[in-house]
């Protein structure tokens, strides 16, 4: 693997586990605001997060990188409303799909077919991600922040299921966990 691909790589896992670090400040939040549901939400989000990280961290090894880990900042944890948490989601995952376009970018110019195919399942990722955000502010545009609306939208986001860590990246595990 290329050296500059290397270090753009390992800046995309401290960008990832940065998500997931923001996810669960979002879902603290919702947690303190007695909103479960949204809560649920943004676990899961953490997880998938996490996961996007360590796809990362693995597809480096494999190409025979180095995994260079950074400090993660601290996120946000105090919003105004329920509306505000999902802007900040909307532009965070703007940011992330800027992030992942560059690096597709790179892996273009280098003739990266490898890390172009790899890429590729993010690229279409953050079509989803960027979709998930829109389609609840939408819903929240139309319930605003206070009431039934957000106790019905509650509910409808506690349904998501929580997803493991192992289920996100394609490994089986027996019931004892091994």
């Amino acid at each position: 693997m290329d050296k500059k691909m290397e270090k753009e790589m390992n800046a995309q896992i401290n960008r990832e586990m940065f998500s997931s670090y923001l996810y669960l400040a979002m879902a603290a939040y919702f947690d303190a605001e007695s909103l479960g549901g949204f809560a649920q939400w943004m676990k899961a989000q953490a997880i998938e997060e996490m996961a996007h990280a360590m796809k990362f961290y693995s597809y480096i090894f494999d190409r025979g990188g180095v995994v260079t880990l950074d400090a993660i900042e601290k996120p946000e944890g105090s919003f105004k409303s329920v509306q505000e948490v999902f802007e900040k989601t909307l532009d965070h995952e703007k940011f992330v799909t800027k992030n992942i376009n560059n690096l597709y970018s790179l892996a273009q110019k280098q003739n990266d077919n490898a890390s172009l195919i790899f890429l590729e399942w993010f690229v279409t990722e953050q079509v989803e991600e960027e979709k998930n955000a829109l389609d609840i502010l939408a819903k929240l545009k139309y319930v605003g922040d206070k009431g039934q609306g957000i106790l019905m939208l509650d509910k409808e986001l506690g349904a998501r299921p929580m997803p493991t860590l192992a289920s996100l990246l394609g490994q089986v595990t027996d019931e004892a966990g091994a």
